[in-house]
């Protein structure tokens, strides 16, 4: 009887001392997935026209379109908290003009197209309170296929006086349209 009440001593306290270690100075432990921030900006030194904090992904040797991400449904466009995207500026998503200001990007992938959704429902986890009554703007795209990529990434980048906004992940591309009113910063030089 001595031996078991010194044994449940122990055990007790090595979960007191390890769980302190987990929950040091209040602090969770890291999120295995990584968050990013990518930004689209007139030079180095301006405002930004856009901003997107998303999650990141990775493969790890699934296939993930139609598999890991199942067409045909509601995906916060990265993982854990839902993909949120500034615009600093009125832009035109897809054949509506949204106003400046903080959007959730959803997305409903399909293997030849895909739609994204702007929402006004803000900090939300996931796609889980998705609610079509906060949409914004949707805009369908087609699907291009490219080199594998192993974590989910997105971009921006300039094309024929337009800004494309790229999503890419596995071997799937997805090429957003994103047109400001004002386009007169759209004659900078390639490499500012």
């Amino acid at each position: 009887m001595k031996k078991t009440y010194i044994t449940t001593v122990l055990v007790l306290v090595f979960f007191v001392i390890s769980s302190s270690d987990t929950q040091a100075q209040g602090f969770k432990a890291n999120d295995e997935i990584p968050h990013d921030i990518s930004y689209f900006r007139e030079t180095r030194a301006t405002t930004p026209l856009v901003k997107i904090l998303y999650g990141r992904p990775s493969k790890n040797n699934q296939e993930v379109f139609g598999n890991l991400i199942p067409y045909g449904k509601v995906w916060r466009t990265g993982h854990n908290e839902a993909t949120e995207i500034k615009f600093y500026k009125d832009v035109k998503f897809g054949n509506k003009t949204v106003p400046a200001g903080t959007y959730v990007l959803l997305s409903i992938p399909g293997e030849k197209e895909w739609e994204l959704i702007l929402s006004s429902n803000l900090d939300v986890w996931g796609a889980f309170q998705y609610d079509p009554t906060f949409d914004v703007a949707r805009v369908t795209v087609p699907v291009s296929k490219a080199e594998t990529l192993e974590t989910f990434s997105i971009s921006f980048k300039k094309k024929n006086n337009n800004i494309e906004m790229l999503l890419g992940w596995d071997g799937t591309r997805i090429k957003v349209p994103l047109k400001f009113k004002n386009q007169k910063y759209l004659a900078l030089n390639e490499d500012e």
